[in-house]
């Protein structure tokens, strides 16, 4: 049998206030209204300023909280507001993070947000040919997001040149060791101009990540919102206990009976996340997997997908989902309780976001009872124990 229990977290909400009290320039409010953006979130409230102010950032920001806007609107701004300053050539602002799907996001926020500030960028990655960046980059770019590997790749051949950067962006640093980029890191890092202003993010700050942020930012402001044990008011949580071999036909009857319009799925593993689809598939449900052993093109075009709900579930890793971000996404589905606490809160946090409701179902085998305590831990709810 399986058993349903309800939470719901509560979490105290921010002052509101605007972009414009912010002092974001003309161009920029232009962009962003066209994009429906009113109420900057906390972090955006709590980093748009110093980052005006050139100081140096370290931010704790989970997924879901507005990160990318709260360093790329007032770099954008900073830089239009120098153009008349400084004629100087070569790349202005570097942001490096951890994949392909993130970098393209920050990208297609940068586009957005710098529609008329007439600020050029570029995103570089891995995983497909070269051309089309290195013809983008001889053309000249004010912003260049990237991914360590290619980065360096572009370094070695003499495409990018780091010595005129005047900002840097680490994001999503835990997962950059998480993923071991931490050599590519400290090969980077001597590249960069001494006198540069350091903005530092990360989802979680183990000791290994302070011990970094250390090494590279001077007198940093820490801005800290919607700590990794909170979880937004608007998520309705749910945990089925479930035999592990039964895990497959109850996600099957949920998504038959519910409907929902949109499901993403994590899996622990990228054969467990192909195994799924394969599974989803075969019973008639619309669904593709992503992970790291997927070409990009076959990622992007799952997530193309998706996002235009020729699909209506996706299934993925961890470290694929990074940099997901879905407008209205209906349910986010534990298929396998992720091992670390904070883990859980980043991937719920994809639903609900917005004033939207969401819907977070966790599917708990036997051997997996005792990291859905860890969580209990975390986030202070406590799952009843039901036979």
């Amino acid at each position: 049998m399986w058993l349903i229990n309800n939470i719901t977290v509560a979490v105290k909400q921010s002052k509101c206030m605007t972009f414009k009290e912010l002092e974001i320039i003309e161009p920029i409010l232009k962009a962003l209204d066209e994009k429906g953006y009113e109420i900057p979130t906390p972090i955006q409230v709590q980093a748009i300023p110093p980052v005006l102010q050139s100081k140096d950032i370290l931010g704790l920001a989970q997924t879901g909280t507005g990160k990318t806007a709260a360093f790329a609107i007032p770099l954008i701004q900073k830089l239009y507001q120098d153009k008349s300053n400084n004629n100087q050539r070569g790349i202005k602002v570097l942001i490096l993070t951890p994949t392909r799907e993130l970098a393209i996001q920050i990208s297609e926020c940068i586009n957005d947000y710098a529609k008329y500030a007439g600020i050029r960028h570029c995103v570089i990655f891995g995983g497909v040919k070269q051309r089309s960046q290195t013809d983008a980059l001889r053309k000249g770019v004010d912003i260049l997001v990237a991914t360590p590997g290619r980065l360096l790749d572009l370094i070695t051949q003499g495409f990018v040149k780091l010595d005129a950067i005047r900002h840097f962006v680490l994001d999503e640093a835990d997962r950059m060791l998480d993923m071991g980029f931490i050599h590519d890191i400290k090969r980077l890092l001597p590249m960069l101009p001494k006198q540069k202003q350091t903005l530092f993010f990360s989802a979680t700050m183990p000791q290994d990540i302070a011990t970094l942020s250390k090494t590279i930012l001077n007198n940093p402001v820490r801005v800290e919102v919607a700590p990794t044990s909170s979880v937004v008011e608007t998520i309705e949580q749910q945990v089925y206990y479930v035999e592990k071999q039964e895990k497959q036909d109850l996600l099957i009857r949920l998504l038959k009976e519910k409907h929902p319009q949109s499901a993403l799925v994590f899996s622990r593993t990228k054969h467990g996340a192909d195994k799924i689809a394969r599974k989803l598939c075969k019973a008639g449900i619309g669904s593709a997997a992503i992970h790291g052993n997927k070409s990009q093109n076959a990622r992007q075009q799952a997530l193309t997908n998706f996002k235009s709900n020729k699909i209506n579930v996706l299934i993925a890793t961890d470290i694929a989902a990074r940099g997901i971000d879905i407008n209205q996404l209906e349910w986010v589905i534990n298929y396998d309780i992720p091992n670390i606490p904070e883990t859980y809160v980043h991937r719920i946090g994809r639903t609900g976001r917005a004033g939207n409701s969401g819907m977070a179902l966790s599917f708990c085998a036997e051997d997996e009872r005792t990291l859905l305590k860890d969580i209990q831990r975390l986030t202070g709810v406590r799952f009843p124990a039901r036979n």
